[in-house]
């Protein structure tokens, strides 16, 4: 079992800019991820599922919609308090990371933010203290980056909603009790719909064999003739905007995660460069291990401070989904090169669990794909700066 020995790396003194609140935030949840993660994330990775019994202290720290105002359960915290929970979930890995951020962002954002009052007293609360898990159906298995096209579709049968369909690479999906699923009407317009488990022709079979994220349960939503409750259709957005303002809430988030992963591959390459002994003296003091830990810290600190003006701009509603995107794909880039970097300063070591590297590098391989590819977020960056988009 790998002792966390992690204390954080903070080059430009950011925590100047930090508010004592935000301090406290991302603290406890350091705090906590050592204690009841770090020393029993291998073990869940190897096996590859999640370790559901985390639930109830995951949601005490925040971990399920920190932004949530408190009237609906949440904790009512600021962006860049979420941004620090995010970080230091996938610092400790990115599997735990995309279970909270799916439950805050994909699924307790879009109720908060396009549902019905009565649909926000009744799911938030439950998905706030972990007692319901949620997941989030865009993705399809022919329209991925291309969700307008989606097939899943849903009809006006007078007291109910028909739904047909299916929904692949769904994080949470296996176990959880509620899906915010994105289908077009019978005119062909996007709606969000809530789904419970239970209700007849709603399954979810896990997808098996992945080399990434295995620590995050992942499967599909298939809709058989699904009878949906009125009342459960998102009434005040629809279109293809309403779930792309989900993934904004979400990129945003993985931007602060990778960090994070970025954070623990360079701390785990310092500790081991200072202590692994080769002709005499410690490979730190090597001038090329030296140029991969000196170009490491340079870009984790030019991704924390890209996210932080990102996170003011986020919580003062200015935030442009360009510049999430931006985000997203540099700073999940960068932790992926890092990872890289430090697999080799750990030598042969770095593929073996005992240190967390290979684990983060097979992770990020997902993350650079899922919530936009690292391409089309280029591609929107192009799009925003010339005026032309190239992906249509």
């Amino acid at each position: 079992m790998r002792t966390d020995l992690y204390q954080g790396h903070d080059y430009y003194q950011m925590d100047e800019l930090l508010s004592d609140e935000h301090k406290l935030v991302r603290d406890s949840a350091r705090a906590w991820v050592k204690k009841e993660m770090s020393p029993i994330i291998e073990e869940y990775f190897e096996k590859g599922t999640f370790p559901k019994q985390v639930i109830p202290g995951l949601a005490s720290i925040g971990g399920f919609g920190p932004y949530i105002p408190v009237e609906y359960g949440g904790a009512g915290l600021d962006q860049i308090s979420y941004g620090l929970i995010m970080q230091e979930l996938e610092r400790c890995d990115s599997g735990l990371r995309s279970t909270s951020s799916v439950q805050s962002s994909l699924v307790m954002y879009p109720i908060w933010k396009y549902g019905s009052e009565e649909q926000r007293h009744t799911y938030l609360p439950k998905l706030a203290s972990g007692e319901f898990i949620g997941s989030f159906g865009l993705t399809e298995p022919d329209h991925g980056s291309n969700p307008a096209g989606m097939a899943t579709n849903f009809k006006d049968m007078g007291d109910h909603y028909l739904l047909n369909g299916s929904k692949l690479w769904i994080s949470n999906s296996p176990f959880c009790d509620v899906a915010v699923v994105w289908a077009k009407s019978e005119e062909g317009r996007i709606h969000g719909l809530i789904v419970e488990r239970g209700m007849e022709g709603f399954t979810t079979p896990e997808t098996h064999g992945k080399w990434s994220l295995r620590a995050s349960n992942t499967g599909e939503l298939v809709f058989a003739d699904v009878k949906v409750p009125k009342g459960n259709l998102l009434p005040n957005k629809s279109g293809l905007g309403a779930p792309l303002g989900c993934l904004d809430s979400a990129r945003y988030g993985i931007a602060w995660g990778a960090i994070g992963a970025a954070l623990d591959c360079y701390d785990s390459a310092l500790r081991y460069a200072k202590e692994r002994i080769q002709f005499g003296k410690p490979i730190a003091a090597f001038q090329l291990q030296q140029k991969k830990l000196a170009e490491m810290i340079t870009e984790i600190t030019k991704a924390q401070f890209l996210t932080f003006r990102l996170g003011q701009l986020r919580e003062a509603g200015t935030a442009t989904s360009a510049q999430i995107s931006m985000a997203k794909r540099n700073n999940v880039d960068m932790a992926l090169k890092i990872a890289r970097e430090a697999r080799q300063i750990h030598g042969a070591m770095g593929i073996t669990n005992e240190y967390p590297i290979m684990r983060h590098m097979m992770n990020l391989e997902s993350v650079i794909t899922y919530e936009g590819t690292h391409d089309i977020h280029l591609l929107i960056t192009g799009m925003d700066i010339t005026g032309i988009a190239a992906f249509k």
